[in-house]
């Protein structure tokens, strides 16, 4: 039976990706995509959201939920990586919600509508889920496990020296999600980072033809443009695509227990995770972190789940 999950997510080109590939993965049933300010606004996300369900138009329609801005968030703009609307300037119309429900909201009754039977799936900053729990303190009793795009064991980040953005975007949710008592995997950038993609997934996208093939080819080629550019690499990575292979094949990645906090302040570390791998630690274990992955495995899958979501919207 599919397991029902919930993506929580902030498109975005990666995350783009990532929904492409789970609105037609016969293991998930994604019963809600809500969205969460991060590399773009929280009306930007929204829209991306909502605009990414309506052009892949799945057989199952998941509910949807619509960004708060975030009043603390820090100044960073992605303009130059992801395109003016996040998604490599896709420029697809869709149609304006009149009545939208705030994305904690949705969180909070899907999970509710099956306790213990919901996974959160977070691909973005955390505002979301702790936004949630705040609204229903209950609710850290009833969800079945949040996996987490997000950290760095080594502490190398990907926004700042000592921090990866999600966590950096709102690290105070972030710490309100982790010190809470949920059971959570935790991606990090070290693990997504040893799965690089080359060029060679562009000459295995689904056809343009189909609708899942328009949307792939235009975010992946303007991905690889932007790295060749800024980065000088022929190699991309989608961090948010491979957590999403986390959620699916979990087999396929390396776990440990760590006990895992963020910092909040800090003028070079603020959004820094901190792991404690202390073997005499004195906090416990609140989190089950990947170390490893099978970097071909994951990168086979990514490529047979794209080219079902290209079968499915032929």
């Amino acid at each position: 039976m599919p397991r029902k999950v919930i993506i929580d997510c902030d498109p975005g080109i990666d995350c783009g990706v990532a929904l492409c590939m789970a609105l037609f993965e016969p293991e998930l049933d994604v019963v809600a995509i809500t969205a969460v300010e991060g590399v773009v606004s929280a009306e930007r996300a929204s829209r991306n959201v909502q605009t990414l369900v309506e052009h892949l138009d799945p057989p199952r329609y998941p509910r949807i939920g619509a960004a708060s801005p975030l009043e603390t968030a820090p100044a960073v703009d992605y303009r130059q990586d992801y395109g003016e609307d996040g998604l490599g300037n896709l420029g697809l119309a869709f149609a304006e919600l009149h009545h939208r429900r705030p994305s904690e909201k949705i969180i909070c009754d899907e999970i509710r509508a099956a306790p213990e039977g919901v996974t959160l799936i977070t691909l973005g900053p955390l505002t979301n889920v702790a936004h949630a729990f705040q609204r229903d303190p209950d609710l850290v009793d009833v969800v079945n496990r949040v996996i987490i795009m997000g950290g760095s064991v080594n502490g190398i980040g990907n926004i700042t020296a000592a921090a990866e953005f999600n966590m950096f975007y709102d690290p105070q949710s972030a710490q309100t999600v982790l010190r809470s008592p949920i059971t959570m995997t935790v991606i990090p950038l070290d693990v997504t980072r040893k799965v690089p993609i080359t060029l060679e997934l562009v000459e295995q996208l689904p056809d343009e033809t189909t609708r899942a093939g328009a949307i792939l080819n235009k975010l992946i080629t303007f991905l690889f443009r932007y790295f060749r550019q800024k980065h000088g690499l022929e190699s991309i990575f989608l961090h948010d695509v491979v957590a999403l292979a986390a959620a699916v094949h979990p087999e396929l990645f390396q776990m440990t227990e760590m006990a895992c906090d963020v910092e909040t302040r800090g003028e070079l570390t603020m959004g820094a995770t901190v792991f404690d791998r202390r073997p005499n630690r004195i906090e416990r274990a609140n989190t089950e972190v990947a170390v490893d992955v099978d970097a071909a495995a994951v990168r086979d899958y990514i490529i047979r789940a794209l080219h079902r979501a290209g079968e499915c919207t032929a």
